[in-house]
């Protein structure tokens, strides 16, 4: 049993719920998010709450979890948004914001680009990366993208990592 599927989910003034054709959409005053859901969890959408219980499918227990968090996050997204902040540690190392897309020079040759999806932005402050954004698994997964370029090294710690991030540091040689 789902302790987080079982608590129903509050829906704020100014957002609106519709659960229809399988598709579960949230529209709020920062953005509007769609995500189909499977017919295998109930949702019921009453009285400024969303409710929901598992079928009767081996699967549905499963998802009644997964499906209450993804209900929390996209009510979330809409009302507040999200936040990623990465730091970028190394000299010469640096970001940059140009267009819809972003730059980082990370110690490689040549300049690595990646391009800003949809809905995500992005701004560079000195070695700060802050990206924002409403629906947090495309900001999770662009966050993890940016930090894949160049994960932090464990003998001096160069590389881009998240805001918090502890990187286990090694010893490295020793002089004889």
């Amino acid at each position: 049993m789902s302790r987080l599927g079982k608590i129903p989910v509050v829906i704020p003034s100014g957002v609106e719920v519709t659960h229809e054709g399988g598709v579960l959409t949230v529209k709020g005053p920062k953005a509007t998010l769609a995500r189909p859901m499977k017919d295998d969890v109930n949702i019921k959408i009453e009285n400024g709450e969303i409710t929901l219980s598992p079928g009767d499918t081996p699967q549905a227990k499963a998802l009644w979890g997964t499906y209450a968090a993804h209900t929390r996050n996209m009510i979330t997204g809409v009302t507040e948004g999200f936040t990623k902040i990465l730091e970028i540690e190394g000299v010469g190392y640096r970001a940059a914001v140009e267009g819809n897309n972003i730059v980082l020079n990370v110690g490689f040759s040549h300049p690595v680009t990646l391009e800003i999806p949809e809905g995500i932005s992005a701004e560079v402050v000195k070695s700060t990366i802050t990206l924002t954004g409403s629906d947090r698994d495309a900001l999770g997964q662009f966050a993890a993208n940016v930090r894949k370029v160049k994960k932090p090294e464990p003998y001096k710690g160069k590389g881009i990592r998240y805001q918090g991030e502890y990187v286990i540091r090694k010893q490295g040689k020793k002089a004889v």
